[in-house]
């Protein structure tokens, strides 16, 4: 596309920003696809090139946690792979029946999400028992988060965390790590579909993953030295900015 130049630097600084909080707690893209629809790119050139520009600061995330010790590759794999496959197909019925019903009921499910976390200060803090199979688990949560984030994205992070935290009984550090391998695999699952169909701008998203793989570097830095504190305070306010944004979009 042609943009101005300033228009390139800006959304460098969007990528930033969102690659930031995206590795913190999820929700990066309340940032950088606004800022995609401010540029001028159609809706589904918007999503698509997000995807694009989000998978590379995901990965730095991933490289940091995996680093740390953070991910256990042997319990994520599954549902990794799961959440690829669910993020083509929901990728792909998007592009034939939109997701106009999902605007209107995912906001409550996340102010569900919000009231539960906030009723449980001490939600995550703690390795606790599983109460799901590891595999059921992950063949579960990973076509169906993957569908859906695929399909329409906003809070995926979100019910991700929620479910290893209550079901697998994870500490928060290891949950958002956990959730970064799964998203960066549902980024790219609906990434193939967007590409395939044409809804990449690959100059927008680049000016982008400069910004993303800074951000992402200095978020997931943040939360090793921090760790589950930082987290569940970002999360809360993260949902609850994607709530508005769903509620009274602008």
């Amino acid at each position: 596309m042609d943009l101005a130049p300033y228009v390139y630097v800006l959304l460098f600084g969007a990528g930033l920003l969102g690659g930031f909080i995206d590795s913190i707690a999820g929700g990066g893209g309340l940032i950088t696809v606004p800022a995609l629809l401010w540029a001028g790119l159609p809706p589904q050139l918007a999503l698509g090139t997000n995807k694009a520009q989000s998978s590379f600061g995901t990965a730095i995330a991933v490289s940091r946690y995996a680093q740390a010790g953070l991910v256990q590759w042997s319990e994520v794999r599954l549902a990794a792979l799961l959440s690829f496959l669910g993020s083509m197909g929901g990728a792909f019925v998007l592009t034939l029946i939109g997701n106009e019903a999902l605007k209107r009921a995912i906001p409550w499910m996340l102010l569900a999400v919000v009231v539960y976390v906030i009723a449980s200060p001490r939600l995550g803090t703690t390795t606790t028992r599983a109460r799901m199979n590891a595999v059921l688990f992950s063949g579960l949560f990973g076509l169906t988060l993957g569908f859906y984030d695929g399909f329409f994205g906003p809070g995926t992070g979100a019910f991700w965390i929620l479910s290893l935290v209550t079901l697998l009984g994870l500490e928060l550090t290891r949950a958002n790590a956990y959730t970064k391998v799964v998203n960066l695999a549902s980024n790219l699952g609906s990434l193939v579909v967007f590409a395939w169909l044409g809804h990449v701008a690959p100059w927008v998203a680049l000016a982008m993953v400069g910004g993303q793989l800074i951000g992402a570097r200095l978020g997931s830095g943040l939360v090793l030295k921090h760790g589950a504190g930082l987290i569940r305070g970002a999360f809360l306010a993260v949902v609850l900015a994607l709530i508005a944004k769903l509620l009274w979009p602008v």
